[in-house]
């Protein structure tokens, strides 16, 4: 019987080295090209599936310039995580064409002294020229001082929102503590984003086991102050139906990255209004990437795609 001989991938300039350490990982070929890993093999051929599938229209339709609404700086607390450098992500955004993208922290999950990580934030941002990185600070509702953060975050920093963790931090949408916050950026005007979730719980540590954040609460909060803006951050997993019409209907925001499906993008237009949805990556969590090819697989008009890429986004910061 003939010996089985592997295939020799002739592409290998196509994959990138990896990006923690710059080294290429897995085997070289007989003419000396690295082989492709099995993540590399499935992205690479999914993608031209895609392109060869890409209605006209989205074909036709060029991405506009970015504004990425959900990034994260630092390290996540249970993995290093490929550009959890800031320099690092920072590059890989501006390589793709964003040019400007709303930061939290990973530190504020688990981290006591929200100030302090509040400072560092805002530092990390300022360090990265060009204002490519606008801050977004976070107030734990359960720790006292939360109001006084706020204030720092709003005043000394001159953050334009806060980034909410209400299931890493232990409290619910019910919580009096909530509706006090809610009074105080609507007065601030300040907007205020909820991550919904960070990770799937199939993969989350044993020893912290974080459930989606229960979102039903927030559309009375949303019927009473209606100059609140609040945009929902990896909602599309858990969110699908009803309660995305009735948050969307009440004046929510939401973002692609965890929005799934074929066309999943012109789908979600077609259900809720048009300046309700941003672009959003969760990288470095995410693959930044993942996102981006969500736009180039949706067939959508040249002006929906302004307003997904960037234009949805900058309405919502600048409106008071």
């Amino acid at each position: 019987m003939k010996a089985y001989t592997r295939p020799n991938f002739h592409c290998a300039r196509v994959f990138s080295p990896s990006p923690l350490n710059g080294e290429r990982s897995g085997v070289r070929g007989e003419n000396g090209g690295w082989l492709p890993t099995r993540r590399e093999f499935f992205a690479t051929t999914a993608a031209a599936a895609i392109a060869t599938a890409l209605p006209a229209t989205a074909a036709e339709t060029k991405p506009a310039a970015l504004t990425d609404t959900n990034v994260s700086l630092g390290r996540w607390p249970f993995r290093r995580c490929p550009l959890d450098e800031t320099p690092a992500l920072v590059a890989k955004l501006r390589a793709n064409g964003v040019t400007q993208a709303w930061a939290g922290s990973f530190d504020a999950l688990l981290h006591k002294d929200m100030s302090a990580v509040n400072a560092r934030l805002a530092e990390d941002c300022r360090r990265q020229d060009r204002g490519l990185l606008v801050p977004f600070g976070t107030v734990n509702l359960t720790l006292p001082g939360w109001e006084e953060d706020l204030r720092r975050c709003h005043e000394e920093h001159q953050m334009p929102g806060v980034r909410l963790y209400p299931n890493y931090h232990g409290y619910t949408l019910h919580a009096p503590t909530f509706a006090r916050l809610f009074e105080l950026v609507t007065a601030r005007k300040l907007l205020v984003q909820i991550a919904c979730s960070l990770e799937d719980e199939r993969t989350q540590h044993p020893r912290l086991q974080v459930p989606p954040v229960e979102i039903s609460p927030l559309i009375d909060l949303l019927g009473n102050k209606t100059a609140a803006r609040v945009q929902l951050l990896n909602a599309f997993r858990t969110l699908r139906g009803k309660p995305v019409l009735d948050l969307a209907a009440h004046g929510a925001r939401f973002e692609i990255a965890t929005l799934e499906g074929v066309q999943g993008i012109a789908n979600a237009l077609a259900q809720i209004p048009g300046d309700r949805l941003c672009f959003g990556s969760h990288a470095p969590f995410f693959y930044f990437e993942s996102a981006k090819l969500k736009l180039q697989e949706s067939a959508l008009s040249q002006a929906q795609m302004n307003a997904v890429c960037a234009g949805n986004a900058r309405r919502l910061l600048t409106s008071a």
